[in-house]
């Protein structure tokens, strides 16, 4: 599946994957967890692992998949994560996205 659009030149076709690619690099994790339960983390290659995009009923909808570092305020982050890709999303496709879902994958412990 894709996003159509039409412009003064041309069609334009927007593979949900190339969507998906674009609203990685938040610290992504993927959505299916490593057998002993730890989340893996992604490069940036693989974004896209971590993000699934989705038509609904009133648009656009994106789920992330993060990681958070242990000791930081998981509820302003998922909030600015959300923000952010939002806001990134309908500027860069000019597309309306109806929600941002931010799953929490794990906590990251710094050394």
């Amino acid at each position: 599946m894709s996003i159509s659009k039409s412009t003064e030149y041309g069609n334009i076709n927007i593979s949900l994957d190339a969507v998906a690619s674009l609203a990685g690099g938040v610290g992504m994790a993927s959505q299916k967890f490593v057998k002993d339960g730890i989340a893996e983390l992604l490069k940036k290659e693989n974004y896209a692992k971590g993000v699934v995009v989705r038509q609904g009923e009133n648009g656009l909808e994106l789920d992330l998949y993060i990681i958070v570092s242990h000791g930081i305020k998981i509820s302003e982050v998922v909030h600015e994560a959300q923000k952010k890709v939002k806001y990134m999303m309908e500027k860069t496709l000019e597309l309306k996205f109806s929600a941002v879902n931010v799953y929490v994958q794990g906590v990251k412990v710094m050394k």
